[in-house]
């Protein structure tokens, strides 16, 4: 079954799969960036042009959701299949984007929206102004993965749609502040949800796991990026190049890079979201 690793863009997504992919797909848990490939994304224009689903039919790609994640499941080895996703959680016309059947599971990073604007600016290669629109307003990220789709909805409306799971007990909220401040701690807890959702005692590989603290510091994935580039990077500025994925991490204050004007409009846009997550 699929434990699904979801978030907004700009969140720390690829900060969540550097830890588990090292931890659960490498003989020592030293990480590079090759083990991210085996937590892809989903959806995925690779996996339905497999299923020989056109993939420039959005309505066709929709409605085969829920067979492109059986598909996954069947040809796992695995008894966890960890997929990656920027989608909502929310039916689109009519059709669910999982199911529990599907579903073991969900980890849910989430970042304080001031921080995503100014990171998105950067990735994007757009101004705060109109990284805060994105965010903002109900859209769609197109042209991912060689033209795929991905219905991300809002900052609030995705944060709110994976609600559900917390009901069945599937529900592992981790704020990408926490992530970052204390990983040790945070990866221990999402080690011990992980085994708890697979029915599996929870035994630690304690050098293993020493190795992904060390190997995936930000300044880590920095050097790693700058010795051999970042294929997930997909944006290029108006000077022709690739802005840095790993740009600022940690640094990445909005106290220091967001307008005052801008901050006042996303904690008022976001602000029932923003206090239940102790950001305001």
């Amino acid at each position: 079954m699929i434990i699904w690793l979801s978030s907004y863009p700009k969140s720390g997504n690829t900060l969540l799969r550097s830890l588990l992919s090292s931890y659960f797909f490498s003989q020592d848990g030293n990480f590079n960036f090759t083990f991210l490939k085996k937590i892809p994304q989903f959806p995925s224009a690779k996996l339905f042009k497999k299923l020989g689903i056109d993939t420039d039919n959005d309505d066709l790609v929709i409605k085969n959701y829920i067979k492109g994640q059986e598909e996954i499941i069947k040809n796992s080895k695995n008894s966890i299949v960890f997929l990656k996703t920027h989608s909502t959680l929310h039916n689109i016309r009519g059709n669910p984007f999982t199911n529990l059947k599907n579903t073991l599971g969900v980890i849910y990073i989430v970042r304080d929206p001031r921080n995503v604007v100014t990171s998105m600016a950067n990735n994007l290669q757009i101004t705060n102004e109109n990284a805060l629109k994105r965010i903002a307003n109900t859209h769609i990220l197109e042209k991912v993965d060689n033209g795929i789709t991905i219905y991300s909805g809002t900052w609030a409306s995705h944060f709110n749609s994976w609600k559900p799971f917390k009901e069945k007990n599937r529900y592992l909220l981790i704020k990408y502040e926490d992530l970052i401040k204390d990983t040790e701690k945070a990866l221990y807890g999402i080690l011990e949800f992980i085994y708890k959702l697979d029915k599996k005692n929870f035994i630690i590989d304690k050098k293993k796991f020493s190795n992904v603290i060390k190997t995936t510091t930000f300044k880590n994935l920095q050097k790693l990026e700058n010795e051999n580039g970042f294929d997930e990077i997909l944006i290029k500025g108006d000077n022709g190049e690739k802005p840095k994925f790993f740009h600022k991490g940690p640094e990445n204050d909005w106290r220091k890079r967001l307008e005052p004007d801008l901050q006042k409009k996303i904690e008022l846009i976001f602000q029932k979201e923003m206090i239940e997550l102790k950001y305001l």
